[in-house]
């Protein structure tokens, strides 16, 4: 039976006395509650207060639990009721559309796919739940880039890679695709991530306003898109559906 990782045990511990004692704590609080030594003790503190689990107050010393935390619990929280809530809507978009359903977030430097419904027309599919998507590419991606700062900062930050002789990979030209899509209210990827793929998203928000997510149809770009251009009925039945979701999300205006 593999051994549990000390150092790993002895950050959780520090966590949880964060998360249940006091507001703030000292180094010699810390050290005695959990019975380290205070190098020890402050080792960790330093190491999770680099990776933002942590907080130093200046002017006391003491230390509390940090953003980082509170991020990944919203994340954790939110994509849950994100998945709950899109259920039924996403289901009614694939019915509605003939073509699969993926409802994804940002996760990682990329789209994390939490929930797909399949093409509803009984052809051998394979789930993609778990899967990532590229941002700057992918309809999902492009959606998170333009609403999201965070996601716009990981997708201009980082060197863009060419999928298809479509990707757009140049910042300038990356930037102005981000402007016409926060205009117009959605995205699309036009075999830009995979040959003969097309794609179509809306952004999800949440009742804070925040850009949770994003629902996107994808198939095959002879159904997707009719003249070269993509179905505006698809557009408008996607966008439909992000706004209901977003909607049972308590969001207002969206």
């Amino acid at each position: 039976m593999a051994k549990n990782i000390q150092s790993l045990e002895r950050a959780a511990a520090m966590l949880r006395l964060l998360a249940g004692g006091e507001r703030r704590l000292g180094l010699s609080d810390i050290s005695s509650s959990l019975g380290l030594a205070k190098g020890t003790a402050h080792g960790i503190l330093r190491t999770l207060q680099h990776e933002g689990f942590v907080e130093q107050d200046a002017a006391s010393g003491r230390y509390q639990l940090g953003a980082e935390l509170l991020r990944l619990g919203n994340s954790y929280l939110d994509v849950h009721e994100l998945r709950a809530r899109a259920l039924v809507w996403t289901d009614d978009l694939a019915r509605s559309s003939g073509e699969s359903v993926h409802l994804g977030v940002l996760h990682q430097h990329g789209v994390l796919i939490v929930h797909h419904v399949f093409r509803p027309d009984d052809s051998r599919q394979v789930l993609e739940v778990g899967a990532m998507q590229p941002l700057h590419s992918t309809a999902l991606g492009k959606v998170l880039s333009a609403y999201d700062p965070v996601a716009h900062s990981e997708a201009t930050e980082v060197e863009r890679r060419s999928f298809t002789p479509r990707t757009v990979t140049d910042e300038q030209d990356f930037e102005s695709m981000l402007d016409l899509i926060r205009a117009q209210g959605w995205a699309s990827d036009v075999e830009e991530t995979w040959e003969g793929v097309s794609a179509v998203a809306a952004p999800v928000h949440d009742r804070r306003g925040m850009p949770v997510g994003a629902v996107a149809v994808t198939g095959a770009v002879e159904r997707v898109c009719a003249g070269g251009e993509l179905r505006p009925e698809l557009v408008a039945a996607v966008r439909d559906c992000a706004r209901a979701v977003s909607r049972d999300l308590g969001a207002g205006r969206f």
